[in-house]
């Protein structure tokens, strides 16, 4: 549910900031506004406190809404995989170019191969657990939108500078 509201907000805030800047709206700076909203939000808020915390902090709760059995170690591995992704998001405020690439690129093949993990965990096992059933959507959402805006990004040489 966290991750349809996250997906919701890093179209619509950048909107929303666009429709009320002073500075003109190019292309490119749309693009840019829209790709830097969605690696802090898309990457950054999904993996460190959406996913570090909920992993790594209470791994037997959130192994249990995924339809996984609780006391699985895995579940520390993946809160210390997200959180360190969360923090590449939010460095994606500081460091742009080419760190805007590897961010956006690694998130986004992670978050379409977990969308077919939870899509085969549903198919083939049953699972439609709500945090393995919705996140199919949003998992495959988000890694598609930060995918579009990094070609997008790269077609306009924004990472040139």
């Amino acid at each position: 549910m966290v991750n349809l509201i996250i997906a919701i907000l890093m179209v619509v805030l950048p909107l929303l900031y666009l429709a009320f800047s002073k500075v003109p709206r190019t292309s490119k700076r749309v693009v840019h506004i829209l790709l830097l909203y969605a690696l802090v939000l898309g990457v950054g808020f999904i993996g460190l406190p959406f996913g570090f915390i909920p992993h790594v902090f209470f791994a037997d709760q959130t192994a249990q809404s995924i339809g996984w059995p609780a006391g699985n170690p895995f579940q520390f591995e993946v809160g210390l995989h997200d959180g360190a992704w969360g923090v590449l998001g939010f460095l994606c405020i500081w460091i742009g170019g080419r760190f805007w690439l590897a961010t956006g690129l690694g998130w986004s093949l992670f978050m379409l191969g977990a969308a077919y993990g939870h899509i085969r965990e549903a198919v083939i096992e049953g699972n439609y657990a709500p945090y393995n059933f919705f996140p199919m959507f949003t998992d495959a959402f988000i890694g598609i939108w930060i995918l579009v805006l990094l070609y997008l990004y790269w077609r306009q040489r924004g990472f040139e500078t």
